[in-house]
């Protein structure tokens, strides 16, 4: 276990309430099941995302000029971006940023020999903290990518963050960026809640890597996966709730837990349309195209950042 992991878990199962910060959701195993989730017919933004990713891609690349550098964040099992990198004109260089290393690089070696002009460059790093590209800006320059509804699970002041320091990363730049606004209870609950146990499985193994990589002693069949949908801010909450009382060893410490107490593992915050425009701009970023869905709750947002 890295000494940050320990270090954050701790913070976050001794505080009241008790908080497992959701990046740490991705490892290898978490990765593969939340591939297979945006799979299901319930996780409603994989499908409402491929309705636009075609359309804006093709708008990009008509604003970017060959030769340009794609750097994604939380890339994950890289498959969104071939829809991209499809549509742009000669990418010189596909730089993959991710927090679960071994996911990245298996998914990097199944990228590239289908892409054998354009240079693959692999970054294991926690996308939430400044981080410096390993190339410059190519002769086209740069265009973040950021797809799904990732920028939710950030606190809004966090999601604000993220962007300041995306913008840093990036410089003078566009940005491709998700986002959410669905409200309606009903598909909340199907899309995060998960009868398939999908769900439950991805927030369950968090606690899984807990006794690999520390030697923790949680036990899985003790805590049940709940969410909870809270308004103002909208948001979908994840609790991985205690069933009976338990106490548990982690790092030398005792984490005591009564029945029905929760730990939060992740949230998902939705923006509007407007919303999210005005996060943008807070973080120094222009507005410049937007993609949404008939209703307009999903939307795909080109940014820029000036020089």
């Amino acid at each position: 276990m890295s000494d940050a992991f320990l270090r954050d878990a701790l913070a976050g199962l001794t505080a009241v309430p008790k908080t497992l910060p959701g990046k740490y959701l991705w490892d290898e195993t978490g990765s593969d099941l939340f591939d297979r989730i945006c799979h299901t017919d319930d996780y409603y933004p994989t499908a409402q995302e491929a309705t636009l990713l075609p359309r804006a891609a093709a708008a990009v690349a008509r604003d970017v000029a060959p030769g340009v550098t794609v750097v994604e964040f939380g890339s994950g099992a890289s498959r969104k971006i071939r829809t991209l990198l499809d549509a742009l004109p000669s990418p010189s260089t596909y730089v993959a940023i991710d927090i679960s290393g071994d996911y990245l690089e298996a998914a990097i070696r199944r990228l590239a020999p289908d892409y054998p002009g354009i240079a693959m460059m692999p970054v294991c790093a926690d996308y939430s903290k400044p981080v410096r590209l390993p190339v410059a800006a190519g002769p086209g320059g740069i265009l973040g990518f950021y797809p799904g509804t990732s920028i939710g699970n950030f606190e809004p002041r966090e999601a604000a963050l993220f962007l300041d320091r995306a913008r840093a990363t990036l410089g003078p730049s566009l940005f491709l960026v998700g986002a959410d606004g669905t409200s309606d209870p009903e598909r909340l609950q199907r899309a995060y809640g998960g009868a398939d146990g999908l769900m439950a499985a991805f927030h369950g193994n968090i606690l899984t890597r807990l006794n690999r990589e520390s030697g923790a002693d949680f036990d899985r069949d003790n805590f049940r996966h709940e969410i909870r949908l809270c308004p103002d801010p909208l948001r979908v909450e994840a609790h991985l709730v205690a069933i009976r009382p338990a106490t548990y060893r982690l790092g030398g410490h005792t984490i005591a837990f009564s029945a029905g107490e929760s730990i939060r593992t992740d949230t998902s915050h939705k923006y509007t349309a407007d919303a999210f425009r005005t996060l943008a701009t807070a973080s120094g970023w222009r507005p410049r195209a937007l993609w949404q869905t008939e209703g307009g709750r999903f939307t795909l947002h080109l940014l820029q950042a000036e020089g």
